[in-house]
């Protein structure tokens, strides 16, 4: 499912709020946000693909619209699958992405 350029366009917007640079990468069939050449958070499948900080996961389940992301059964480490139920709001949208961002000085750059 291609990215909805509206869900890009607020992301766009929430990121440049917040003087976040970001360089964007068509993958996983939508568009993956890097920041310090590390994988944020990305729009997949309709919704967002998040990287959160492990300890994390399981409090932000709670919250409507997320879950667990999984591969192939198994549940990917400190990732999740937000609906978009989970960023209907800017305020929600921006919660999401500053958990992404908090997380993204920790989190391992992929091998190039």
């Amino acid at each position: 499912m291609p990215t909805d350029p509206f869900l890009l366009e607020r992301i766009q917007q929430t990121l440049q709020s917040k003087k976040v640079k970001w360089i964007e990468k068509k993958m996983f069939g939508g568009h993956c946000i890097m920041v310090d050449n590390k994988m944020c958070f990305g729009t997949y499948k309709g919704g967002i693909m998040a990287r959160v900080a492990p300890e994390e996961v399981e409090g932000l389940c709670s919250r409507e619209g997320a879950g667990q992301m999984l591969q192939k059964g198994r549940p990917m480490t400190g990732y999740l699958f937000l609906e978009p139920l989970a960023f209907d709001t800017d305020e929600n949208l921006a919660f999401w992405i500053d958990k992404c961002l908090a997380f993204n000085p920790r989190a391992k750059s992929s091998r190039n």
